[in-house]
């Protein structure tokens, strides 16, 4: 009796035994398998656009806020914002004579309308070049043009317009506070949104998932000059003239951080109005602070005014300036004095790239004018919005869906160069270092202040 027993005890043990073994193995399987799962799902995500380990805005370690002494609990804009509304179900009309596409810009009653002008030209372009293409499935695109007038609430009035006009997208604007408020108005009606000329940093992180931006921002711009100013060329003491607008007080924001963070705050910043013309007073006030560099951040006209005042007052510092300088109004009005000026520009005019060429040469032919750094842009967000919606057809939330995924036009390569979109759909492309020589800018890329980072733009094309 106790013999039998004893053999059922060691039976029944052995069974456990083996059962334990089987629930390892199939513990170490499921396991396996979860590994394997998270592994395509992680590689998946990271093929989205920016890479998690980036800091925002492509910023070094060495200037990105607050990295040497405490992690951030949360970092923001490094997770696209979904949107989970409804609209993809909607049929496309039938019937239709035309495609809309709007237009937003300054074409009368502000300082920079010659750049709106130039904007809507190089969208008008890409828009003949598709209706000789052959349209929408044969059926023309049409630009419904709005002019942005400058003024608080204008804007919102003029995409209320647009959506009225049933255009599926549209392009603009310029002006920092036209795009934040036309942005809002996108947010109500639901209209997808490519921006193409305002560099404002702000604009994108408003986290609103209908538009994307295909200029690169005065974030760039801004480490751009740092890197030029103190690493480079290796000045401590930089004095700032800016524009007393929008434009000014947040382009050179970004500069004044950056800069004091590499060990170099702004020694003195003043400011001038749009229209100005005599700028003694400021530039006395900067000459007594002996800066061993000046840097102005404005509209072409007045900084070339300002320089040649300048240059008149005996000052013999070397002039750095913001994109706007890039400009024939700029020379012109500088003459001489604009001789080794040095500034940031979004794109390389002088790249040798084919289709950049074909461009210029049917702009020329087409306005009688070269194209300029808002027309290149805006040719290329109007080519990218033709393109979205020949992919997935007459439907705006599609339109928007395919826009901001981070795979379809991550990557695109546009006349003025290659596009790298961030998760907050901010171009964050190379920046270029624009240098005046003989009259003319010379450009070549700007080196990135972070060690691990790769310039991919070459010299002379994309």
């Amino acid at each position: 009796m106790d013999t039998t027993l004893e053999l059922k005890e060691i039976t029944n043990l052995l069974t456990a035994e083996k059962m334990s073994r089987r629930d390892v193995v199939r513990t170490t399987n499921y396991k396996l398998l979860l590994i394997v799962f998270l592994s395509i799902v992680l590689t998946v995500f990271d093929s989205m656009g920016q890479d998690q380990k980036q800091n925002y805005g492509k910023a070094s370690d060495e200037i990105f806020p607050y990295q040497r002494y405490q992690k951030a609990y949360k970092y923001h804009f490094l997770v696209p914002i979904q949107f989970y509304g409804a609209g993809r179900e909607k049929l496309p009309p039938t019937n239709l004579k035309e495609v809309r596409i709007g237009f937003l810009g300054p074409l009368e009653g502000s300082v920079i309308v010659s750049l709106g002008k130039q904007m809507l030209q190089g969208a008008t372009l890409a828009i003949e070049e598709a209706n000789k293409r052959g349209g929408y499935h044969n059926i023309p695109y049409k630009l419904m043009i709005h002019n942005d007038v400058g003024l608080w609430g204008a804007a919102a009035n003029e995409v209320v317009k647009m959506d009225d006009e049933k255009v599926w997208a549209f392009l603009g604007s310029i002006d920092d506070i036209v795009s934040h408020v036309a942005l809002r108005a996108t947010l109500k009606l639901e209209i997808p949104m490519i921006n193409t000329g305002d560099p404002d940093p702000t604009f994108t992180e408003t986290n609103i998932p209908w538009a994307i931006r295909v200029i690169t921002d005065d974030r760039q711009s801004s480490y751009g000059l740092v890197n030029q100013i103190f690493k480079k060329d290796g000045h401590s003491r930089v004095a700032v003239i800016r524009a007393n607008n929008r434009y000014g007080r947040v382009g050179i924001k970004i500069f004044s951080e950056t800069a004091t963070r590499v060990g170099h705050p702004m020694v003195i910043e003043e400011r001038f109005n749009d229209g100005e013309t005599d700028f003694k007073t400021q530039l006395e006030r900067i000459m007594v602070t002996s800066p061993d560099a000046v840097l102005i951040w404005g509209n072409a006209k007045e900084s070339a005014l300002i320089l040649k005042q300048m240059r008149a007052m005996g000052f013999k510092q070397l002039v750095y300036g913001s994109d706007r300088m890039v400009s024939p109004e700029f020379l012109k009005i500088a003459g001489p004095s604009a001789e080794g000026v040095i500034t940031t520009s979004q794109y390389n005019p002088d790249a040798n790239n084919l289709r950049l060429k074909v461009f210029q040469s049917n702009y020329l032919k087409r306005f009688a004018q070269e194209p300029d750094v808002f027309a290149a842009h805006a040719y290329d967000g109007m080519n990218i919005t033709i393109e979205a919606i020949q992919k997935v057809g007459l439907n705006r939330v599609l339109i928007r869906d395919v826009l901001t995924d981070l795979k379809t036009f991550q990557g695109y390569k546009g006349i003025t160069g290659k596009k790298t979109f961030d998760q907050s759909w901010n171009n964050i492309s190379d920046i270029w270092i624009a240098r005046v020589s003989q009259g003319k800018f010379k450009f070549t890329p700007s080196p990135s202040m972070d060690p691990k980072q790769k310039v991919t733009s070459k010299n002379d094309s994309y």
